[in-house]
């Protein structure tokens, strides 16, 4: 039986004219992606390295390739889940304006998410790109370099460093892509914040301030947040559980 919140979020997602989507790590721990924070998380496991101590040291550009072998194994068989296959669904229904997401490996777009609706502002471990003359490189063409035993991958082009396309430690993040992701905030009518624990800044500033400008917030997230006290409605549960009830009332209602 659905409950009456999951009626209510369908609702909530009927009358929206503008939805805007916001993604945390919670969305891709259902995949079994890692995350950083939590015990035996990424960061236990490898002391994070600064864009700083990258360009400065080869002992730490191998550090960090190490680590980001890891991360590469653990993404590349990672299959979008229900969540994600639920926010697509409602994407090619045109419900949502936007998606933000704070994560980094590229799941929204392997579940057929349109990419020109997806804001990574944390970027992506699915691209490489040289830090000398900015070109792109897929995951797997750098991973066979360092399959075949190169510990730290040169650009073939320049020999310039080759880094994921990702904000590291010490870097800033993409002031065109913030600014984007800040405008969707302020003009749309509902937020659907998920998976996220909204304490990392500026990103998790971005639900208050939809809620600021009077749209309504749902929070999907197993763990406490910092606004939970200010959202609609709160959901304790997993993403794809919660998710997948609300498009079994969608399928209920076709043409809704």
């Amino acid at each position: 039986m659905t409950s009456d919140k999951i009626k209510t979020l369908f609702h909530f997602i009927q009358e929206a004219r503008a939805i805007v989507v916001f993604t945390g790590a919670g969305i891709s721990t259902e995949s079994g992606i890692p995350d950083y924070r939590s015990q035996g998380g990424i960061w236990q496991r490898f002391q994070p390295v600064t864009i700083q101590e990258f360009l400065a040291s080869h002992e730490k550009r191998q550090q960090y390739w190490q680590r980001k072998i890891v991360l590469f194994q653990d993404t590349q068989t990672a299959q979008p889940n229900e969540a994600h296959h639920a926010l697509t669904a409602l994407a090619r229904q045109g419900k949502i304006k936007g998606l933000i997401t704070q994560n980094i490996d590229g799941l929204h777009t392997k579940s057929g998410f349109p990419k020109d609706k997806i804001l990574e502002i944390h970027g992506t471990n699915q691209e490489i790109k040289c830090l000398s003359c900015s070109k792109i490189y897929s995951w797997e063409t750098v991973f066979q370099c360092l399959d075949a035993g190169q510990d730290v991958p040169l650009c073939p082009g320049c020999r310039g460093y080759l880094k994921p396309n990702t904000i590291s430690f010490g870097q800033n993040l993409d002031v065109n892509i913030l600014e984007k992701a800040f405008l969707w905030s302020r003009t749309c009518d509902l937020m659907l914040a998920i998976g996220s624990t909204l304490v990392v800044q500026p990103a998790a500033g971005m639900p208050r301030i939809a809620r600021s400008h009077d749209a309504r917030l749902v929070i999907i997230t197993l763990s406490e947040t910092p606004l939970d006290s200010i959202a609609d409605l709160k959901f304790e549960e997993s993403c794809s559980t919660v998710l997948q009830q609300v498009m079994q009332c969608f399928n209920a209602n076709p043409g809704k």
